[in-house]
């Protein structure tokens, strides 16, 4: 679709809801990479900009978070925003139109995000693995395991998959671990880590001595990994002086399309979370969604003069 058509159909519409049975009947996780793997082009080309996340604390273990972008192309911009908490969380995407700021959708996304969070760990293996690579190794067997294993076999042919639950060629991490569950030693040469589950702080899934070996580095938001990510942040800041000249992102290794570098020793992968990602899914979505009309249909938002005075309207008139 050319981008003048995406703009069109995504002004006309009245604002809808889309429900997470829409979102998984409207895309597959072949659909996810896809659309993601374009939106990662439109950041390489610079028609796509993040707004970096931010985040607040509270209790023992609960967290809320706020990320989003903007798209010149299909002339949206977006936010997703969500909590975790121990009884659970509802992750939202709202999407406007970037001229006349008026709502285009909401859209439920623990679907979304799971299909989100997968197909970035697809594209990162597609272009940092070997292409040779058949055996996939996954640690943590959680609510994202099943996607992530699937993602990596949509981009390379497995023969053998390893599953390590505590309640290595590709290795995909996808734990909530405090403290590094692998170490170099565990790790084989030529191998390729997708280090996708400490994404705050407070949590670490991989010993730092995984970096001396990794000589092709990559993430999807560098300001994200370097305000978030407890392991890289003790390396590059740490070990390294504040050196981050060896991190790429992603977004350039696709559309450079350039393959990994023979004799890499080991490639590592580390994806905070961005708005891009969740909105280049979201964006198709709504796309798909008016194309074939669905999504429960909303009133636009309307305006009022705010009430300065509790004073009754009839006594001031008069």
């Amino acid at each position: 679709m050319r981008d003048d058509e995406a703009k069109a159909g995504m002004s006309a519409a009245s604002p809808v809801w889309i429900s997470e049975a829409h979102v998984v009947a409207l895309m597959d996780l072949g659909d996810a990479i896809e659309a993601l793997t374009h939106g990662l082009m439109e950041e390489a080309a610079g028609s796509a900009r993040n707004m970096e996340k931010t985040a607040a604390h509270w209790g023992a273990s609960s967290n809320m978070h706020a990320i989003g972008a903007v798209f010149d192309g299909a002339d949206v911009f977006g936010t997703k925003t969500w909590g975790n908490t121990p009884a659970g969380s509802t992750p939202l995407i709202i999407l406007w139109n970037a001229t006349s700021a008026k709502l285009l959708a909401i859209i439920e996304a623990r679907a979304l995000g799971q299909m989100r969070t997968a197909a970035m760990s697809g594209i990162a293996t597609r272009w940092m693995s070997r292409e040779d690579a058949d055996d996939l190794a996954i640690i943590g067997s959680g609510k994202q395991a099943l996607t992530q294993v699937a993602a990596v076999a949509a981009v390379r042919r497995l023969q053998r998959i390893r599953v390590y639950s505590p309640t290595l060629a590709n290795i995909t991490l996808i734990t909530r671990a405090r403290e590094p569950v692998i170490t170099s030693s565990m790790v084989a040469r030529g191998a390729h880590v997708n280090a996708a589950g400490a994404i705050t702080n407070e949590r670490r899934e991989f010993a730092q001595d995984l970096f001396p070996r990794a000589s092709l580095v990559a993430v999807d938001t560098l300001p994200a990994t370097r305000a978030l990510s407890a392991e890289f942040i003790d390396w590059y800041d740490g070990e390294r002086g504040g050196d981050w000249s060896g991190v790429q992102r992603i977004c350039d290794i696709v559309a450079a399309g350039t393959p990994r570098p023979a004799g890499t020793d080991l490639s590592l992968f580390k994806p905070m979370g961005m708005g891009i990602s969740d909105l280049s899914l979201g964006i198709e979505i709504l796309r798909r969604a008016q194309a074939s009309g669905v999504g429960r249909s909303m009133p636009a938002p309307g305006i009022a003069q705010p009430r300065i005075s509790n004073t009754p309207q009839q006594e001031t008139a008069a």
